[in-house]
C-alpha cells in the first residue's frame, strides 16, 4: 500500500471511526444534552452486551454514577458529537437516563456576587 492510500495517520490515529461509530450520523434527536447534562445507567433496564459496540458499553459502564457529557467524552477520549450521538441512542432504548443541569438565572447570579461583594 503507498503512503497516499493509507486512512489513517500515524499521530491523530483512525480518521473515519468516529463517523462509522455513529453510522455517518451527525447529531442526536436529544437536544437537550449539553456539556454539563448529567447522565445515568437506568436501573430498570439491562444492556444486551453482545448486541452493544464497545463504545456503548463503556458509556454504560461510566454512567453506573451521575456523569456529566464532558466528562464521558474526555474519558472516552471521542468528539463530543460523537458522545452525544451514541447517548442519545442509548437514551432512546432507555439504558440511561438524564438530567439538564439546573442552572441558575442572571438575576440569582447577580444576587450572589453583590451579597460577596458586601462581605
Amino acid at each position: 500500500m503507498e503512503d497516499n492510500d493509507r486512512w489513517f495517520d500515524e499521530e491523530a490515529g483512525p480518521l473515519v471511526r468516529p463517523y462509522a461509530m455513529t453510522g455517518g450520523r451527525t447529531r442526536s434527536e436529544q437536544a437537550d444534552l449539553e456539556l454539563i447534562t448529567l447522565v445515568v445507567a437506568s436501573r430498570r433496564r439491562h444492556a444486551e452486551p453482545d448486541s452493544m459496540g464497545p463504545e456503548y458499553l463503556r458509556i454504560l459502564t461510566l454512567c453506573q454514577n451521575p456523569t456529566s457529557v464532558a466528562e464521558i467524552s474526555a474519558q472516552l477520549e471521542l468528539p463530543l458529537g460523537v458522545v452525544k450521538v451514541l447517548l442519545g441512542d442509548l437514551i432512546d432504548q432507555k439504558l440511561v437516563n438524564f438530567r439538564a443541569a439546573l442552572t441558575p438565572d442572571n438575576e440569582v447570579l447577580q444576587a450572589v456576587l453583590n451579597g460577596i461583594r458586601r462581605l
